[in-house]
């Protein structure tokens, strides 16, 4: 009998621990500079970034939103995102960038055969990022964006699909191009199919985002592979995680994971929980994230994995972003089975330890709406 593989395996296992030396300001190490040439051809104009140039641009922009309240608060937070509008840009390995400060993290591959995005920020920041991309493409490729792909639904991260996905070309073959005219207008959009029920809305109702930011091509089940630039790309999707749309993109050649906001370096996770997301969803997908990465010597470097918010990382930072959640995420079960209403559990103050450092007492995502929605995520009878 074959033995059937289980992609998100159970959020009760060993947790490891690592230790990171940071400086006073709480930033690992930063430093910007331009004329960086890691990878063949990358232009000294622009601006490359080892890590974000401050802990303030290390915390810039949105994270994604957990309620309705959240939501109707987007645009402002976006708007103040703007206050710096510069895009930083980080050669991460192989043929990958990072783009830094268009509120979502971006990540850009980049090859002979075209461009491939995965998110596109906020939408205040869609004309800084598009001028960056092809600024960044010119010295290596002449052919257009021609992939984008969304890691979730939420307007951080999707703001720029509209215009983006306009600047691009998607690859057609056999007769189409000569069959149907508009057959290659606009860069291929893929996602899960749950980003696609979230951006649209039934017949006869108002969808919450234009037709022209839906994804073009959705995928269902756990997984979606892609061919580009010579190097594959895998598509997971973690059940109810941030949401019940999360994609995890990893390029292989690269080895470079992007997450989306299942992991970020800034705040607590951002539990969603209204879009079908669950904390002990989002500890079995950074589970199974540890399960993609390889360190290198030292347990340093090694698979490079790009956070939805927040610097560059290695699998060191998610073991101790995965340990942190699962302990806050075991005491709070610990003070439900002791029959705790949920003021008494904000009382208790489960995140005392971790506050300095992920917690936020402002703005859309603060350290009690991370309790709360762990509460209910877990009280929540199945």
């Amino acid at each position: 009998m074959t033995k059937k593989r289980v992609l998100f395996p159970s959020s009760q296992r060993k947790t490891g621990y690592a230790e990171r030396s940071e400086g006073a300001d709480g930033v690992v190490s930063s430093a910007t500079y331009s004329g960086r040439t890691d990878h063949p051809g990358a232009p000294a104009s622009i601006k490359l970034s080892r890590h974000p140039s401050s802990a303030s641009s290390a915390r810039r922009g949105i994270l994604a939103l957990f309620s309705s309240v959240v939501l109707l608060g987007l645009s402002t937070g976006l708007a103040c995102a703007q206050r710096n509008s510069e895009i930083h840009v980080l050669h991460v390995q192989g043929s990958v960038y990072m783009l830094v400060g268009a509120a979502g993290n971006i990540a850009v591959q980049v090859g002979k055969d075209g461009v491939l995005l995965v998110d596109t920020g906020g939408a205040q920041m869609t004309d800084q990022v598009l001028a960056t991309v092809k600024q960044l493409a010119k010295p290596i490729t002449n052919r257009p964006i021609r992939y984008i792909i969304n890691t979730h639904f939420h307007p951080d991260h999707t703001g720029g699909n509209e215009k983006l996905r306009a600047a691009g070309a998607t690859i057609t073959g056999g007769n189409v191009a000569g069959n149907i005219s508009d057959a290659t207008e606009g860069a291929a959009l893929f996602a899960h199919e749950n980003v696609m029920k979230r951006m649209s809305a039934p017949t006869g109702s108002a969808a919450p985002r234009s037709s022209g930011a839906w994804p073009t091509d959705t995928y269902f089940g756990d997984k979606k592979e892609i061919f580009f630039n010579t190097e594959a790309i895998q598509l997971f999707h973690p059940n109810s995680a941030h949401t019940d749309g999360d994609s995890i993109v990893f390029f292989r050649r690269s080895d470079v994971i992007s997450t989306g906001d299942i992991f970020m370096t800034t705040n607590y996770p951002v539990v969603d929980l209204q879009a079908g997301g669950s904390i002990n969803g989002v500890i079995d997908a950074l589970n199974f994230i540890l399960d993609l990465t390889i360190p290198a010597e030292k347990q340093e470097g090694g698979t490079m994995v790009i956070p939805g918010h927040g610097r560059l990382c290695d699998e060191a930072d998610v073991v101790e972003y995965r340990d942190m959640v699962t302990i806050i995420r075991d005491r709070i079960q610990d003070l439900i089975k002791k029959g705790m209403t949920l003021e008494q559990v904000k009382a208790a103050k489960p995140t005392r330890d971790y506050d300095p450092m992920y917690g936020s007492t402002t703005g859309f995502w603060t350290t009690e709406m991370f309790v709360e929605a762990v509460y209910k995520s877990l009280s929540t009878k199945k």
